[in-house]
């Protein structure tokens, strides 16, 4: 997706390793957008989001598996990391609370928000996977 080697490539990649949100935009049925900052992890080349069941983001993706996903920039133009991709519902996934890597970089965040591990799965168990086919950096 981002070469390691090339300044851009090795900045996104970091940021996609630290940053807490991205802003997923998926499609509505009548073709309107619709984003939403989420939590996410990237690793071995696709992104995992976790979801309260029944979102619109679920139910747009039942319909139309394209999404975006965006970094924010530095407000001055630039950082700035985009990313399209298909997406689907990964109803193997196992919870949140189970993937190490998803609960290190937000234990801050869940338990600030009053959740445990467990409860925060609970309460977002439905899984997305995203599948980037096409990413741009500047």
């Amino acid at each position: 997706m981002f070469d390691p080697d090339t300044p851009r490539g090795s900045r996104a990649l970091v940021r996609l390793t630290d940053e807490k949100i991205i802003w997923l935009t998926t499609v509505r049925p009548t073709g309107q957008p619709q984003t939403s900052p989420v939590w996410f992890l990237y690793a071995d080349g696709e992104f995992l989001i976790y979801s309260l069941p029944g979102t619109a983001r679920t139910a747009n993706l039942a319909t139309n598996p394209r999404v975006a996903l965006n970094l924010d920039g530095n407000g001055e133009g630039g950082d700035i990391v985009s990313i399209e991709g298909i997406a689907r519902i990964d109803p193997a996934a196992p919870p949140s609370n189970l993937v190490i890597p998803y609960q290190e970089k937000y234990a801050g965040l869940i338990a600030g928000n009053g959740w445990t591990p467990e409860s925060f799965a609970a309460d977002y168990p439905t899984a997305i996977r995203i599948t980037p086919v096409r990413s741009r950096a500047w």
